[in-house]
């Protein structure tokens, strides 16, 4: 199994700037790619607070979500049932690529784990 971390990240980077297009209240992953795409170069924090930032625009958008759903529910007329039906896949597809990167980071240190010494 050969993953690359670089083609990843400009993967997760992409499809987070698609969704983006039409949603700009929604704040992006910082794209200071200088530090975080050399692998050897980034430490344990650059990484975690990347991680935790990932996790948390995908919180947001769910959040946003469910007060999207709320207004629609309660008759806002200034929100319409297709935007909450946008908003609602956003959510799901960000929810599902951070499913597929906790996979391939599990599937990764099960490989690693049995590598022999």
């Amino acid at each position: 199994m050969n993953i690359n971390a670089n083609s990843m990240f400009n993967d997760m980077q992409s499809m987070i700037a698609k969704t983006q297009m039409q949603t700009p209240n929604i704040t992006a992953i910082p794209t200071n790619t200088s530090d975080t795409t050399k692998v050897g170069a980034t430490s344990g924090s650059d990484f975690s607070a990347m991680l935790k930032n990932a996790v948390d625009n995908v919180n947001s958008i769910q959040k946003n979500v469910g007060v999207t759903q709320k207004a629609v529910e309660m008759g806002d007329p200034s929100v319409s049932l297709a935007d909450a039906m946008i908003a609602s896949q956003k959510a799901g597809v960000a929810f599902n690529a951070t499913v597929e990167v906790r996979n391939k980071f599990v599937e990764a240190y099960k490989e690693i784990m049995s590598m022999p010494v």
